[in-house]
C-alpha cells in the first residue's frame, strides 16, 4: 500500500514528537564567528593536495583561493537578509548573463590572454596553502574547545551556565523564561544553519548567544522544554 503526501507528513510529525518527547535538557554553546571561515580553511587544505600531486605551477588556483577568501570576508563583515540575499543573486545572474551573451562575444582585446596568463596570474606555492591551512585548522580548533567550555544547559527546573574551565557555574531558575530566535545572515544559515538566540529571564536578565548552531532545531527543543514544564505546573 503505497502512502500519500499527507499520511508521510502524518508519519513525520509523529516521529518528531517521539524525538521531542525524550528531551529533558536542551545545550546551547555560542561559537566564535571565526568558524565561518571553515570553508577557507577546506579550500586551502584541497589546493594544497592539488599542489602537492601536480608536477607544474597551477597559477589558477590562486584566483580560485582569493574568490574563497572574498566569499569568507563577506558573510563575516555583513548580515544579509534574505530579502538582500535575493537581490544580490538577481544582480549576480544579471551581470553572468551580461558577460556571456553580450561582452564576451563582442570584445576582442589584443595581447589579453597571454596577459592574463603571465602578468596577471597569482602564484602561490603548495607551501602557501599548507600554512594558511595550519593557521585557521589551529584557530578553527581553539574556537571550537572554547565553545565546548562556555555553554547553557536548559534543565525543566533551571538554566545552568558554565563558562571557563575552571569558573564557577550560574544558574537560574528555567520558570518565566522567555527565547528570542533570528535569524539575521542567510549565509550564515546556509553555511552552518545558524542564527541567535535571547534568553529573557524573570529578573529581567537577558544573554545574548549570537552563533548558535542548528538554531530552528534548538528553538523547537527549548519551546517544548517550556511548554512541557509549564503543562506540569499546571
Amino acid at each position: 500500500m503505497k502512502l500519500t503526501s499527507e499520511d508521510k507528513k502524518g508519519n513525520e510529525k509523529v516521529a518528531k514528537k517521539k524525538t521531542l518527547a525524550r528531551i529533558d535538557k536542551v545545550i546551547l554553546r555560542n561559537y566564535s564567528k571565526v568558524i565561518f571561515f571553515y570553508p577557507l580553511f577546506i579550500t586551502s587544505f584541497i589546493l594544497w593536495i592539488i599542489e602537492y600531486i601536480a608536477e607544474g605551477e597551477l597559477f589558477w588556483l590562486g584566483f580560485f583561493w582569493l574568490i574563497m577568501l572574498f566569499l569568507n570576508l563577506f558573510v563575516m563583515a555583513f548580515d544579509v537578509s534574505s530579502t538582500k540575499f535575493f537581490i544580490i543573486l538577481l544582480v549576480i545572474i544579471v551581470f553572468i548573463l551580461l558577460l556571456i551573451f553580450m561582452i564576451i562575444p563582442n570584445v576582442s582585446i589584443p595581447g589579453f590572454q597571454s596577459f592574463i596568463d603571465t602578468e596577471a596570474s597569482i602564484k602561490m606555492t603548495k607551501n602557501f596553502y599548507l600554512g594558511i591551512t595550519i593557521i585557521l585548522g589551529i584557530v578553527l580548533l581553539l574556537a571550537i574547545i572554547g565553545a565546548n567550555f562556555d555553554y547553557w544547559k536548559l534543565e525543566r527546573n533551571e538554566v545552568y551556565h558554565k563558562k571557563g574551565l575552571f569558573s564557577s557555574a550560574n544558574r537560574y531558575p528555567i520558570k518565566g523564561l522567555r527565547i528570542n530566535k533570528e535569524i539575521l545572515d542567510v549565509f550564515e544559515l546556509f553555511a552552518l544553519r545558524a542564527g541567535s538566540i535571547t534568553l529573557i529571564f524573570s529578573n529581567d536578565k537577558i544573554f545574548h548567544l549570537s552563533t548558535v548552531l542548528n538554531v530552528n532545531k534548538k528553538s523547537e527543543q527549548i519551546d517544548y522544554l517550556l511548554s512541557h514544564m509549564e503543562v506540569e505546573i499546571n
